[in-house]
């Protein structure tokens, strides 16, 4: 018997993340732990920015009628999934990030860039470097939701794999687990960068990390992960 792997991170990330894996033939359960909803906000003037700065698909689910500001701007995206949604949104997407934000600017390092960053209420530090200035606008947030009866006692079986996408799910489904009485010795889990496995805590089976933090990465190391004898 082979693990299923258990998906937690919220839309429509869960649902890129579930048919890669089923294209890999994984078994997916689970479902997503947190839901976005949006934030009142207001941005400064467009012309103040060379590009926009985006983390999540949800910037353009929940950003509103505001967003229509900023359409001249290139977006800089975390990931395919949030360029994908840029795209439909109207925007033109200029970089699209493999391993974060940071990275995105770590290889626009020279050049003095002025990027305006439209985000969650909570978020991952960015460190710019000499020329770069980054303005912050949260315009949505994410509210947790209980762990499904049906995952529940599918988790209580021991016969997966947890991927942990974010640090905020890994604290989250730590609390899930042990509200749940689920013992984590049953559970190994699967993060996508050690800052994730970090948040998870001690106590699991085992603890992974892939080895660069994108979600093919992970998924490629679940793969083999998921296909050990139990």
């Amino acid at each position: 018997m082979t693990r299923a792997l258990v998906v937690l991170r919220p839309e429509p990330s869960w649902s890129a993340t579930a048919a890669a894996a089923r294209a890999r033939g994984i078994e997916v359960v689970g479902h997503p732990v947190f839901e976005s909803e949006a934030l009142p906000w207001s941005g400064p003037h467009a012309d103040g920015f060379d590009a926009l700065l985006a983390g999540s698909a949800a910037v353009f689910k929940h950003g509103g009628a505001s967003l229509e500001l900023y359409r001249s701007l290139p977006v800089q995206a975390v990931g395919e999934v949030t360029a994908a949604a840029a795209k439909a949104a109207g925007f033109g997407v200029g970089q699209v990030g493999k391993g974060g934000l940071q990275a995105i600017l770590d290889r626009q390092a020279g050049p003095a860039l002025r990027y305006l960053r439209l985000c969650g209420e909570e978020r991952v530090a960015l460190v710019p470097h000499p020329g770069q200035n980054i303005v912050e606008r949260a315009v949505y947030r994410m509210r947790p939701r209980p762990l499904e009866t049906d995952l529940a006692r599918f988790l209580a079986e021991g016969k997966v794999l947890v991927a942990l996408h974010s640090a905020a799910t890994a604290l989250h489904f730590k609390a899930e687990v042990d509200r749940l009485a689920i013992p984590r010795s049953r559970l190994p889990v699967l993060a996508l960068a050690a800052r994730i496995a970090d948040a998870a805590g001690a106590g699991w089976a085992a603890v992974h990390v892939a080895d660069r933090p994108a979600d093919a990465a992970l998924l490629a190391k679940a793969a083999g992960l998921c296909e050990e004898r139990l």
